[in-house]
């Protein structure tokens, strides 16, 4: 081989070795930066020249044309990659519902300042004074102020579920709106990495970076599984359904119910809609929705996958009520989502007070006397309804009769936003009396709403047979709290400490050691230096014998 050719070989390796140093320097400048995934070179050497072929001869006779860099490729393990990626799911899963009952147990505030547990233990200590003296006006006043006080507390309690209810409710938004916003970016990724490496000379490696982050930002959102086509777009699917192609991003969408403004999740492409009079297209979200929460959660068959989930499971469809804890098919319903079963057992537990009372004082109250009857002759309440009245006349009989609870009118329920102190009661909180018409004083009702408070005749929810007092309720649903709460702290705890295990190994193959990338510089960099020597050494060569033949 000439020396022209050996002085070619130098400058390969020369060349080769720069490229080499500055792959290395770039992965010591983004050691700290999130996502980027350390990258390595390949070498691979040049086509031979052959000399001569002889057919007698072992091999042929050649000479090589020094190396070049085949690729500079991102190290990455799929396997780690996808698990990383599902366990970061489940985590936002529990990170969320963790939060939901933190949040609730704030809003009882059961462990710091006044508690919605002072309130009834006021109206109890009001109750039990009342049995000492029934007709003592300071005991009727007292009765009257701490039923007010117990109805705002709850109120405010009920108040602040609610409030927390519509936080989740813009978490989902915000949610949905991400995830198309990721989705997007993911696509015009595509496109770029897709254009910089139609021509097969370089490797988009920090937009994959990027987009491998966005990958891990969406898989926390949800489920996602996705694979790389041909063309080496990213194609991924949410909750099984198509969100990213090849042409297109396939958004998701959602749409508010008109009672409570909640936002229903789903797939405009797979929805049935129709066109109404002013031509705009209507969707019906529940023909579509991205996922299906009637599924049983369980890590086994991977339904505890993804923060958006865990929103829309712990928000609910709805504001609990006492009216979902009618029967087993009732509560079923509302069993999973964390809000609503808790606001179900609190408005529960506020209805089974208010119509025991109520109930008592009714039974005592005698029409023909007037005992315990108002101005028409209707038994006196110490708690009454919103939104609708007492009582109602009725012309036929010319009587005056109480209004029922009606299952399908929630004007008519006696829950914790249509409740009210007896105005008048309040005002003048003698008109109980605890007097009969024979001047005794009536410390059997007064005593039947003590024991209406000791009796065991409640249940906490359908799903369990323990008989509660109503002192006891609350204490229960509490402690219901409580262990939902160290469940699901149990389960943060532990999944926090399998996406650290996960992420410690993934960084083990993507990230960045200075160590090791301070030995490659010496590597190359001595590479560099031999090259140039044995560039200086043909140089040498060259001009002795110019040099010489010249002489």
């Amino acid at each position: 081989m000439s020396l022209f050719g050996d002085l070619y070989v130098g400058t390969s390796g020369l060349q080769s070795s720069q490229e080499a140093l500055n792959v290395v320097a770039h992965n010591v400048t983004n050691t700290d930066t999130t996502g980027y995934v350390r990258q390595q070179v390949s070498y691979s050497t040049r086509e031979y020249n052959t000399l001569s072929i002889d057919a007698t001869g072992v091999s042929r006779k050649q000479t090589g044309l020094g190396v070049f860099i085949s690729e500079v490729r991102q190290v990455r393990d799929r396997f780690v990659d996808q698990s990383y990626r599902e366990e970061s799911g489940r985590k936002g899963f529990y990170d969320i519902s963790y939060g939901t009952v933190e949040e609730i147990e704030a809003i009882l505030g059961e462990l710091d300042g006044a508690t919605f547990s002072d309130s009834m233990n006021d109206f109890w200590t009001a109750i039990e004074e009342l049995v000492k003296d029934p007709s003592s006006e300071v005991c009727q006043s007292m009765l009257v102020q701490y039923a007010q006080s117990f109805s705002e507390a709850a109120q405010n309690v009920y108040s602040d579920m609610s409030n927390y209810q519509d936080k989740l409710n813009l978490k989902v938004k915000n949610g949905v709106d991400q995830i198309n916003s990721m989705a997007h970016q993911i696509y015009q990724l595509n496109n770029q990495i897709r254009s910089i490496e139609a021509g097969g000379v370089e490797n988009a490696n920090d937009l994959k970076d990027e987009r491998n982050l966005l990958l891990d930002q969406l898989s926390t959102l949800g489920k996602i599984s996705y694979n790389e086509d041909f063309f080496g777009n990213i194609l991924v699917k949410f909750e099984g359904h198509d969100l990213i192609l090849g042409d297109r991003v396939n958004e998701m969408a959602y749409q508010a119910t008109e009672d409570e403004g909640f936002y229903q999740v789903y797939w405009p492409d797979s929805a049935k809609s129709f066109i109404d009079a002013d031509g705009e297209q209507i969707y019906d979200a529940s023909t579509a929705p991205v996922f299906d929460l009637s599924v049983e959660i369980s890590s086994a068959i991977d339904t505890d996958i993804g923060s958006l989930k865990a929103m829309l499971l712990a928000r609910g469809d709805h504001r609990g009520n006492y009216t979902d804890l009618k029967d087993d098919a009732s509560y079923s319903k509302i069993e999973s989502s964390i809000m609503m079963n808790v606001m179900a057992e609190f408005d529960g537990l506020v209805h089974t007070i208010v119509t025991a009372v109520n109930g008592v004082l009714a039974g005592a109250a005698d029409p023909a006397s007037g005992y315990m009857c108002d101005a028409n002759g209707n038994p006196i309440q110490l708690f009454e309804r919103i939104s609708s009245d007492e009582y109602q006349y009725d012309e036929t009989t010319a009587t005056w009769n109480a209004v029922a609870e009606n299952a399908a009118d929630s004007s008519t329920w006696f829950s914790i936003k249509n409740l009210v102190v007896n105005e008048d009661l309040l005002q003048y909180p003698t008109h109980l009396g605890f007097v009969k018409p024979d001047g005794s004083t009536d410390y059997e009702t007064a005593k039947a709403l003590e024991s209406a408070f000791e009796a065991k005749d409640y249940i906490l929810n359908p799903k369990l047979t323990n008989q509660l007092s109503i002192r006891e309720y609350y204490s229960n649903l509490v402690a219901q709290c409580a262990n939902s709460g160290n469940v699901y702290k149990s389960l943060k705890e532990n999944q926090d400490l399998t996406v650290e295990s996960v992420e410690t190994a993934r960084q083990g193959s993507i990230g960045v050691s200075t160590d090791e990338e301070l030995s490659n510089m010496i590597k190359f960099q001595n590479a560099y230096n031999a090259n140039s020597r044995f560039i200086n050494v043909i140089d040498e060569c060259m001009e002795h014998i110019i040099s010489t033949l010249g002489s």
